[in-house]
């Protein structure tokens, strides 16, 4: 996180030392160490909630993204359906109803 050396880390235990004391340093340290924990703590939950709302974004393209085409789908799906009822009722020329067929014009001939 900081690059902190060895010798300057000696340098501010021997400056909190003095400043300090040696009667309070064991307790500064452990207080400091503390808060030190709480403030990483609260990083890494930020972190991991940045993290979740990317991945919820991306998850919530991608539910879009298959809506659309599962609306695409269906639409044509529709049509295709609209289409095979429009030409199921669509009237079938009266000679082919009743099982005649029209005759082609050799046929006619022949006769």
């Amino acid at each position: 996180m900081f690059d902190i050396g060895f010798a300057e880390l000696v340098l501010v235990g021997i400056v909190a030392l003095l400043v300090i004391g040696p009667e309070r340093l064991p307790e500064t340290v452990r207080t400091a160490s503390m808060w030190l924990n709480r403030i990483r703590r609260g990083f890494n939950e930020i972190k991991q909630e940045v993290q979740q709302e990317l991945h919820n974004d991306a998850m919530m393209r991608e539910l879009r993204q298959t809506g659309e085409q599962i609306k695409k789908e269906a639409t044509t799906i529709g049509r295709d359906v609209h289409d095979t009822a429009v030409s199921a009722v669509t009237p079938v020329p009266e000679n082919t109803r009743s099982g005649e067929q029209e005759k082609s014009p050799t046929e006619n001939k022949a006769e």
